[in-house]
């Protein structure tokens, strides 16, 4: 493990300390949890738009057609 030091504004630093003691966590703990998510949730973007840009764009190699009216997006054909 690694130490840190980190500056937070009183009213951050108390909302921290208070969250944490709520789910039985120490700050160090939630802080480090906050931080492995953020990496994780941007380590699943980076994936995610590199699988799509690698993809072929079929969708728009077909055929034209043409886009849907409103009342054809919004048709419910119960309520009429």
């Amino acid at each position: 493990m690694k130490n840190i030091t980190i500056t937070l504004d009183p009213k951050t630093a108390a909302w921290a300390r208070v969250y944490a003691a709520r789910h039985k966590l120490s700050l160090s703990r939630f802080v480090g949890e906050l931080l492995r998510e953020r990496m994780r949730e941007s380590r699943e973007y980076e994936e995610a738009m590199r699988r799509y840009l690698a993809a072929p764009l079929t969708a728009l190699s077909g055929p034209r057609q043409r886009y849907p009216g409103r009342n054809e997006l919004h048709e419910r054909a119960g309520l009429r």
